[in-house]
């Protein structure tokens, strides 16, 4: 079965649950009406279903290569480039002033999710060149963003990220590149970089790289990293690629999925380099991409659940075998385990991608508002986002695996490349554990104020809606789990986090699921959201349950004993 891009199900959302309206009634994005976003979704879902979707198995049997020092692309990844380009999907909440279309990232995050469900090894492409792009908007000097932007936002030129080396996976500050002044307003950069998504492709004129790297006056530590934007090619005074800068491509990663997209390792050997930020500030700066790129990998998720949903429903509904004990029942489908786990999909896929939404509204109204309480719900639901949708993701293509039984298990059905190419996003853009760590951390360094706030809004669902008992108790739950969070030690609380997180989230998806359940009472949304409140959220009083034991249990075993 091919694709069918979910526009109806991204409207609906807008519509009836994240209060998209809210989001066109600002002046910044007054012409993000429900008919230009309808326009705009369309076009996008027709491109990732025409064009990209055949070329997802493609990437998968035909890996990106590297041949001489140079990266050779997969069949026809080119061309889906291309398409993704002109139709301005690489950057189409860019400002306008260098070419952007300035709409909201609500409607970024739509499109995203499309191309994620059509050919993710592709899509990694443009996310990362969406993150750099608002790094430079609000870190770079005006003729970085003169020079920069505009080749970046038409996919003129494509964007990486430089964090990790060998050595500096998660701790960032332990890197070694460093950067020397040569004298002129540039800086020679030398180090290497590892599980750098997209370092080369032979289909763009220039590929930018943001690298971290310290200062010879730079600090021990993160506070002592600076921010560096280092081009494949040096750009002319026009404007055109220029000479090669001193850096390469040392070797591509050989990965358990996402083949399609060469994951490389760079060297770089004083390679010209521009500071974007101010010296020694190169988290901070960096920190903008990389949120931008949490809210986009948890999209990633849930756009290869919605894909993997799609193929285990097409394949449940024409396979026979064994007799169900449902009347005129012929295939899989007619099962009740079977019905189980497609419910079950859908159901997290329709919770994760209301997150998703919610995240980027709250980021539109802060960034059209500047109001601080959007801002504070966005920085709180982004840790939320990115775990959920990657875990939802794993889990989604994972009971496809299992729709398909033993077919799910041969390459040639397709089913197993959803669970390998997703099974990285839980890992990269700092793994779902660190994500849960920063929410019990960071994120409640306002002693749970922004929790209980978001609880007290999922509680006024719960009351709203005759469903909304299971939810009540919930958030009664939550409450008393959050209250007991803030009052441990850190060790305890992370030893809590993973599971704290998941249970927040299945509250969200609670949340989600009602407010779709009311907007359409006698339809299929209020079915899904039953089965959500009485199959999935039961799982949060579980979860809990964990919370609350704190670290001690898990060091009562010594390293010998884990050993023995």
């Amino acid at each position: 079965m091919s694709y069918r891009a979910p526009v109806s199900e991204f409207e609906f959302l807008m519509s009836h649950v994240v209060g998209m309206d809210r989001v066109a009634a600002t002046e910044r994005f007054a012409e993000a009406t429900p008919d230009t976003v309808h326009a705009v979704l369309t076009e996008a879902g027709k491109m990732a279903e025409e064009v990209l979707a055949p070329l997802n198995r493609a990437g998968d049997l035909t890996p990106a290569r590297l041949e001489n020092g140079v990266v050779r692309t997969s069949p026809g990844f080119a061309d889906g480039y291309r398409a993704i380009a002109e139709g301005g999907y690489v950057a189409i909440s860019a400002d306008p002033e260098y070419g952007g279309l300035g709409l909201p990232m609500s409607v970024t995050t739509a499109i995203n999710e499309m191309i994620a469900s059509a050919c993710l090894s592709l899509q990694l492409n443009p996310l990362m060149t969406q993150g750099q792009i608002e790094a430079l908007e609000n870190h770079a000097s005006d003729e970085i963003k003169a020079l920069y932007l505009p080749k970046l936002v038409s996919g003129e030129w494509t964007g990486t990220m430089n964090l990790t080396e060998p050595q500096a996976g998660s701790d960032v500050g332990a890197l070694r590149s460093k950067a020397e002044p040569n004298g002129d307003g540039t800086y020679a950069v030398t180090g290497q970089k590892i599980y750098i998504s997209w370092g080369d492709n032979d289909f763009t004129e220039n590929v930018c790289h943001l690298v971290l790297a310290r200062l010879p006056d730079g600090g021990p530590g993160t506070k002592g990293i600076s921010l560096f934007l280092v081009p494949r090619d040096l750009p002319t005074e026009d404007g055109g690629a220029g000479v090669r800068n001193s850096l390469k491509v040392v070797s591509l990663e050989h990965k358990l999925g996402l083949h399609g997209s060469p994951t490389a390792v760079m060297q770089y050997d004083g390679a010209t380099g521009w500071l974007v930020g101010e010296p020694h500030q190169g988290m901070a700066a960096m920190f903008t991409m990389m949120n931008n790129a949490r809210l986009g990998v948890g999209v990633q998720g849930v756009g290869v659940a919605e894909a993997a949903y799609q193929h285990a429903l097409s394949y449940a509904m024409e396979r026979k075998q064994g007799r169900s004990p449902e009347a005129g029942t012929e295939t899989i489908l007619g099962h009740a385990d079977v019905r189980r786990m497609l419910t079950a999909m859908k159901a997290e896929t329709f919770a994760a991608r209301a997150l998703t939404l919610d995240l980027a509204v709250a980021i539109d109204l802060a960034h059209a508002t500047g109001d601080a309480e959007m801002a504070a719900r966005a920085a709180f639901l982004t840790p939320i986002c990115k775990a959920y949708g990657t875990d939802t993701g794993i889990a989604v293509a994972d009971a496809g695996v299992q729709v398909h039984g033993g077919m799910g298990f041969i390459e040639e059905t397709g089913a197993a490349q959803y669970l390998r190419d997703v099974r990285v996003t839980a890992i990269y853009e700092g793994t779902n554990g660190i994500q849960s760590m920063d929410l019990v951390g960071r994120k409640m360094m306002d002693g749970g104020a922004e929790a209980r706030l978001i609880l007290d809004e999922i509680a006024e669902t719960a009351a709203a809606s005759e469903m909304g008992g299971a939810l009540t108790e919930a958030v009664v739950a939550l409450r008393a789990a959050t209250k007991s969070l803030v009052e441990m030690e850190m060790n305890d609380r992370f030893a809590g986090s993973v599971p704290y997180l998941r249970a927040f989230a299945l509250a969200l998806g609670g949340h989600y699921h009602l407010k779709a359940a009311m907007a359409d009472p006698d339809g299929p949304r209020a079915r899904l959201a039953a089965s959500f409140l009485n199959r999935q959220l039961p799982e949060l009083h579980g979860l809990l349950a964990q919370v609350r034991l704190g670290a001690a249990d898990l060091y009562a075993l010594s390293d010998d004993d884990l050993v023995a």
